[in-house]
């Protein structure tokens, strides 16, 4: 487990990760790790794969559940927000509705 204030320690375990072969990089959860997707992206040739947990998911479907805000448009602002920090992939549980919200 790796100390969520430290960025730097994270970017090493990616290093170590390149070092010893991987073919991607793996940040997870996405939302909280957005510096550490945006660090990774810019010092390694690799493609990245952020992953928006269960956690996340299920604290905007609850607050949409209860009428505090409109799930599509926070589903969209998050997927949003990770791409922007440079993700590659995106592993969601929206999966299905997001490409239904873009169209595809």
């Amino acid at each position: 487990q790796m100390d969520p204030a430290n960025g730097d320690e994270a970017i090493r375990e990616i290093s170590l990760d390149v070092s010893e072969g991987a073919d991607i990089i793996m940040v997870k959860p996405a939302l909280a790790y957005l510096d550490i997707i945006c660090r990774a992206k810019q010092e390694f040739d690799l493609p990245l794969a952020a992953y928006n947990v269960s956690g996340e998911y299920s604290m905007i479907k609850a607050a949409a559940q209860m009428g505090w805000l409109d799930e599509e448009k926070a589903m969209l602002e998050s997927m949003t927000a990770i791409k922007r920090a440079g993700a590659d992939i995106i592993i969601t549980y929206w999966a299905k509705d997001l490409a239904k919200a873009l169209g595809k």
